[in-house]
């Protein structure tokens, strides 16, 4: 296993258990905390993933597109099975069962596409170089199911702390 696979997994790792962790506490949801840690993970995916973008085989881009298609679509599950509610004038998200159920579905559909992909020989670096950009991909449909949500139901959203 690569030091850079290692490193994707483990960054990958926290970052699932602290929104994970944000998500089954509740937390306020700023302007800030809707985009920042989705747009780094996809920033910091695309740049990890960028060489076995380049190298993948036709059969490993259409697995990965079709990885981030199922993602996406359970991010925005995610999104729409958290409660949303106003405190303190601002939008307050807190996880459901469900919304937990659907992130312990990301992290098994993440394994077992590595796993998949490799039993049907597109055993490239893409699916395990891009982790990050998965996760962010799919926390970002969560976030944006979460503020057009809070957008329909008319609460603001909550306002950064200094």
């Amino acid at each position: 296993m690569s030091v850079n696979l290692l490193l994707g997994i483990l960054i990958g790792a926290l970052v699932v258990v602290r929104v994970i962790g944000r998500q089954v506490r509740g937390s306020m949801v700023t302007q800030k905390s809707l985009v920042v840690m989705p747009l780094i993970l996809v920033a910091v995916g695309l740049l990890t993933a960028r060489d076995a973008f380049s190298t993948a085989t036709p059969g490993e881009l259409a697995f990965f597109v079709f990885d981030v298609v199922v993602l996406v679509l359970i991010g925005f599950a995610r999104g729409a099975s958290t409660h949303l509610s106003q405190r303190a004038g601002g939008l307050y998200q807190k996880g459901t069962g469900l919304t937990l159920a659907l992130w312990l579905l990301t992290i098994a559909i993440r394994v077992g596409a590595g796993l998949l992909g490799s039993a049907m020989g597109l055993n490239g670096p893409l699916t395990t170089t891009a982790l990050l950009l998965t996760f962010g991909l799919t926390i970002a449909a969560q976030n944006v199911a979460v503020y057009l949500r809070a957008q329909r139901l008319n609460i603001p959203l909550a306002v950064e702390r200094a």
